[in-house]
């Protein structure tokens, strides 16, 4: 597996500004989770141009990805811009 639980603790740990390590529910470890599943599905997709299930997998992560941020941009702009920056996402 691509993604192993190290790896997500990593993952939260380094960019999800949790309270705590196992913070999983947090808008922004979720969101580091979707990008970093999203470039491992980007990279998948141009070796495989023909994979259209895994196209319309990463189409839905976008999806989500994109609510996620609507929803930290509403509520807090200060944590939206950080993870925006962190995460270079345009």
């Amino acid at each position: 597996m691509y993604l192993n639980s190290e790896k997500k603790q990593e993952l939260f740990s380094k960019h999800g500004f949790a309270k705590k390590k196992t913070d999983t529910g947090s808008p922004e470890s979720q969101i580091a989770l979707f990008t970093h599943r999203i470039n491992h599905l980007t990279q998948h997709l141009q070796g495989q141009k023909k994979d259209f299930s895994t196209q319309t997998g990463l189409l839905r992560l976008v999806g989500k990805r994109k609510k996620l941020l609507g929803y930290l941009e509403n509520t807090n702009i200060e944590r939206f811009r950080a993870i925006k920056a962190d995460l270079a996402i345009r």
